[in-house]
């Protein structure tokens, strides 16, 4: 096991969560990993494309080596969390399991609602028109929950449905300690500035906004968290937090979800996006927006000088 950082009770690559739980941060999202009862453990969620030997290496670390986890279980399916999914299906023979409103985007069924640069709030937003958004394909790896909110191999925990951000995303939840694991239902920076991410302040904060496509039901998962009273909280994005300080910010965003967490503008704002078992359904029209206007004929200026003057240097 690597070192340990008395000062920050981190690890070089990975940090403690509670008892049992570990979680990395990979590049701006975080996965963790679950001891069970059983000397096996479970992987939730799978981070970033190209950081599979950095799971690996933790999985290692932690287990030993040749140890592969029993489950993997996806709290949903956007790219910063089923990126490394392939490549670690290739060395781990395991199931995948997710809600049943996330398998279309895990088998290659149906794409995403698409992500909304027009939501502000920094240039994470803004770069969101270049995220990936077509599904993956794990073909017969994909499994349902079941829906009594049980979890393979984790006894201990259940999970909540909390959709909002993804329609079947999930939340985590051991009773005995009441340890969160949330997603990104919530999340403890501000996701959509690229200096928050890189300082990862903490502030409990809303789901990130250029992907959340129910901003009605997203409330609800929010305050179905807070009113678990969870003593420590593990997010998507951002460091865990705990104690008063998690409780604080819980009740702070569930009174004030509107002004801080819902975008003022947006694709989803006033209509959300209609999706069931096969997909999407329905989503809203494309707002105008001037900034981004502005951006894509500022780069198609660029392309345009760089063409001309690649031109007059050949002739």
């Amino acid at each position: 096991m690597k070192k340990r950082n008395e000062v920050t009770t981190t690890y070089e690559d990975y940090f403690d969560v509670a008892p049992g739980v570990w979680g990395m941060r990979i590049v701006f999202a975080n996965i963790y990993m679950i001891a069970t009862q059983n000397k096996e453990w479970v992987l939730v969620d799978a981070g970033l494309n190209g950081f599979a030997g950095r799971i690996e290496r933790m999985a290692a670390d932690l287990f030993g080596e040749n140890n592969p986890p029993a489950a993997i279980i996806l709290t949903h399916g956007h790219f910063d969390h089923v990126g490394a999914l392939k490549k670690l299906l290739e060395k781990w023979d395991v199931p995948v399991y997710a809600h049943p409103l996330e398998i279309p985007y895990l088998i290659g069924q149906s794409a995403y609602p698409p992500p909304d640069p027009t939501v502000g709030g920094g240039m994470m937003s803004t770069l969101s028109v270049l995220y990936p958004k077509k599904p993956i394909d794990i073909g017969d790896k994909a499994f349902i929950l079941n829906e009594n909110g049980s979890l393979p191999h984790l006894p201990e925990w259940n999970y909540i449905h909390t959709p909002g951000h993804a329609p079947g995303h999930i939340s985590l939840f051991r009773n005995r300690d009441k340890v969160l694991i949330a997603g990104d239902a919530f999340v403890t920076t501000q996701q959509e500035s690229a200096f928050s991410v890189a300082k990862q302040k903490k502030l409990v904060s809303g789901p990130p906004k250029y992907f959340t496509v129910d901003w009605k039901a997203a409330a609800e998962s929010v305050k179905k968290l807070r009113d678990l009273h969870p003593a420590i909280a593990a997010t998507g994005h951002g460091k865990p937090m705990s104690g008063q300080e998690l409780r604080d910010g819980l009740d702070y965003l569930v009174s004030h979800f509107k002004e801080v967490a819902v975008p003022e503008q947006g694709r989803y704002v006033k209509e959300s996006a209609k999706t069931n078992r096969r997909g999407v359904l329905y989503v809203p029209p494309r707002p105008f927006s001037p900034v981004l206007a502005a951006s894509a004929a500022g780069l198609v200026a660029l392309g345009l000088y760089t063409l001309v003057k690649s031109y007059q240097k050949k002739k």
